[in-house]
């Protein structure tokens, strides 16, 4: 016997047609680059997305066809998200930091048709150009060109029927950043990230209703931008972007805006922060925070909180379109206390519906919620991967729809998840493990500690030892031994790193994230004191 209710696709489309519908007067904000501001609404975005369907159906852009964008957080990128997935084809968003050879081998992996991209990366598409086969097509996100974003939606009527059909049809490409081999493409269906936006607009994730003021500072570019572009035409937010992640930019724009919600990597606070301690100005109406793409900082989370802003501690991957998990408040909230607080939100937070998690060790064998044990992270879900694009491999994923994550971590009784490492960065010292993240997450808590990362060198005794690398503030003269005796209070004593070489700068991924690989190829001869 089948159900009597009405059969209704997931299509991502119909998110678009419900903010323009129901909440169409609502403001699309953007700031670009050269700093002029541009005010639009859901409606005009809806308009947009139409018209440029109509446009890329007029260049010979079919249904399943890959459509790249190369573009910072603006009003143009948003419609051009709706515009492609709403004729059939496939987005591909392409991260402008990523290295040439990355970014020619990703867009001939994807076998892209078009290239959507701002004027700020013309160098990088003129650079390249030659080398990208499949692209018959450039087009200026923000300029006044013939051949521009703008000319060619002004060109159409926008009188436009959304491409139907079935919910598992892709509607959005995205790469993982590739630190080892080559990256690797994650195809996205309509049916599971419009599973995924419903998630996320809940109150125990990034709680958005039509009040929300959200600014994305997390490019769109990365991890599917959070799927704050899904998410928040469902709520009907108010969305404020900026084409620049200057902090003063950032700020500024925060408070002339009223923005209430925002989301961002570890180094886009960090900056923020020298933003407020160099001039005092903050941003006032700040209610919400969402970190994530790397671990917070507990010194970060605290210093958040303390503000009177609600921290959202998020874990998630390219591969789980990206949200994991994220840090809500337990029931016993309001009866914990501060310190107890941060410590709840300096873990990676809860599974929302739809996803579920485990820990394994190295047999395979399942270990306990107890905070303690820990081994591999496996996940599944609806809008987890199961095969990358294009991957003749195999699936990603074993019989029974887990997938290995590749990283470290503990499940505490209280269902929390905790992030101790990335596989590959774990330190293993005498047949333990000691967390690069901890390390450096203590190490970063130093009032003059800009920044800090850990890697595992040979020892002839231990196997490994910790490695600390640390990049001072500005003007800050602080000494190894000032570091490890804070460390000394913050770790276990056999954690304490056996050498600190203080650098200038460190590495770090097209992502934001610290580029272990690059450190331990660095340092790979690094001689450690035995005595």
């Amino acid at each position: 016997m089948l159900g009597s209710m009405q059969d209704f696709e997931l299509r991502v489309p119909r998110l678009i047609d419900h903010a323009a519908r129901e909440y169409g007067d609502r403001p699309v904000i953007t700031r670009w680059a050269d700093g002029r501001e541009a005010r639009s609404d859901w409606a005009g975005v809806a308009r947009d997305a139409r018209r440029l369907a109509q446009a890329l159906e007029a260049l010979g852009i079919k249904r399943g066809d890959r459509v790249a964008t190369m573009a910072m957080n603006h009003g143009h990128h948003l419609a051009a998200w709706y515009g492609v997935i709403g004729m059939g084809g496939v987005l591909h968003t392409l991260n402008p930091r990523l290295f040439d050879d990355q970014l020619v081998y990703i867009a001939n992996h994807a076998e892209d048709r078009v290239l959507l991209y701002d004027r700020a990366f013309q160098p990088i598409v003129d650079r390249l150009r030659d080398r990208l086969t499949s692209i018959d097509h450039y087009v200026v996100m923000d300029g006044d060109c013939p051949d521009s974003f703008r000319a060619m939606v002004d060109a159409q009527d926008g009188d436009y029927a959304w491409a139907e059909g079935d919910e598992r049809e892709p509607c959005m490409l995205c790469y993982t950043s590739g630190t080892t081999g080559n990256p690797k493409g994650v195809l996205y269906s309509h049916r599971s990230s419009v599973i995924h936006a419903m998630a996320e607009i809940q109150p125990a994730v990034f709680g958005l209703d039509t009040r929300s003021v959200v600014m994305p500072i997390v490019p769109m570019f990365h991890a599917a931008g959070w799927g704050l572009n899904f998410a928040g035409a469902m709520a009907g937010v108010k969305f404020v972007f900026s084409a620049v992640n200057e902090p003063a930019v950032l700020c500024a724009l925060m408070n002339d805006e009223k923005v209430t919600h925002s989301a961002g990597v570890p180094t886009v606070w960090m900056g923020m922060f020298g933003h407020i301690d160099a001039t005092g100005e903050q941003p006032r109406h700040l209610e919400l925070v969402t970190i994530g793409g790397s671990a917070a900082p507990r010194a970060m989370i605290e210093r958040l909180m303390r503000s009177g802003i609600r921290v959202n501690h998020a874990w998630g991957m390219t591969e789980t379109s990206p949200i994991g998990t994220m840090g809500a408040r337990s029931a016993d909230w309001d009866d914990l206390t501060f310190d107890q607080q941060v410590d709840q939100v300096a873990r990676q937070g809860r599974v929302p519906f739809g996803v579920e998690l485990r820990v394994v060790d190295d047999d395979g064998t399942e270990q306990p919620r107890d905070g303690v044990s820990s081994g591999r992270l496996h996940c599944r879900g609806p809008w987890v991967i199961q095969r990358y694009f294009q991957d003749e491999s195999g699936p990603a994923i074993d019989g029974d729809n887990w997938f290995d994550t590749g990283d470290v971590a503990v499940i505490h009784p209280d269902g929390t998840m905790q992030i101790t490492d990335r596989a590959k960065d774990v330190i293993k010292s005498g047949g333990e493990w000691i967390s690069s993240v901890e390390l450096e997450n203590a190490a970063v808590g130093h009032p003059d500690v800009a920044e800090a990362a850990a890697i595992g060198v040979d020892h002839p005794k231990w196997d490994e030892r910790p490695l600390l690398l640390v990049v001072r503030k500005p003007g800050s003269e602080v000494t190894a031994a000032a570091i490890t005796g804070h460390l000394s209070g913050q770790v276990a004593r056999w954690w304490l790193p056996d050498a600190i070489v203080f650098v200038d700068s460190l590495p770090h991924t097209a992502t934001g994230k610290l580029l272990k690989t690059a450190l331990r190829e660095q340092y790979k001869d690094f001689t450690l004191a035995t005595a």
